[in-house]
């Protein structure tokens, strides 16, 4: 949390930040879910424009009247639109997230874009699961994010290693997944060129 709160103060600097929300309204219901992500898309593009060099996405701010946007949705179609608006290269992603928990979660976020994950709700969970028995009470307080955090930086290390893959530069955007039950129409849009053999959903759902 302190090393992006660090990110998102640099305005007048050569690694400009700006924060992207990535919610929509809730009252829209499953219909408003692909009009937000043109929104992130396009919030994007006017970032850019003004001079931006790291674009943060981030759901945080959620609440009875915000749902927040599925971060690895909003990642991978925010990166496939920017390498097809041809400025992909321009500038880095931050996801800012409460989904991301486990290892295959940030496996997937990295493997379609994101530069660097703050996973605060899993981080900011971690004294209250202690509580509950699940972490062993003779840890310290202080050590269970450094704990959690080179757990998960491991975890990704060992996905990457099993595909061959030995830096995160290569593995970042390589998108080597293939889509189980998601259909032609959601995977075209915003996980282009991911192999999806048996379709599935869309967007709505």
């Amino acid at each position: 949390n302190e090393q992006l709160a660090k990110f998102k103060s640099l305005r007048d600097h050569a690694l400009r930040a700006t924060v992207i929300p990535m919610l929509f309204p809730a009252r829209g219901g499953p219909a408003a879910l692909a009009p937000a992500l043109d929104v992130v898309c396009k919030a994007a593009d006017e970032a850019i424009a003004a001079g931006a060099k790291v674009l943060i996405l981030s759901d945080r701010g959620g609440d009875a009247e915000h749902a927040p946007i599925p971060s690895l949705l909003a990642v991978a179609g925010l990166h496939h639109h920017l390498v097809r608006e041809k400025k992909r290269t321009q500038v880095g992603l931050i996801v800012e997230t409460g989904d991301a928990r486990e290892v295959h979660h940030f496996a997937l976020l990295i493997g379609y874009g994101a530069g660097a994950i703050n996973p605060y709700l899993a981080l900011d969970s971690l004294t209250q699961v202690q509580a509950d028995g699940f972490i062993d009470e003779a840890i310290p307080a202080e050590e269970l994010h450094p704990h959690y955090l080179k757990a998960i930086k491991k975890g990704v290390v060992k996905v990457m290693s099993k595909m061959g893959i030995s830096t995160i530069h290569s593995y970042r955007g390589a998108q080597i997944f293939e889509a189980i039950g998601l259909n032609k129409e959601l995977i075209d849009k915003y996980f282009t060129h991911t192999a999806t053999r048996i379709q599935g959903i869309g967007i709505e759902e």
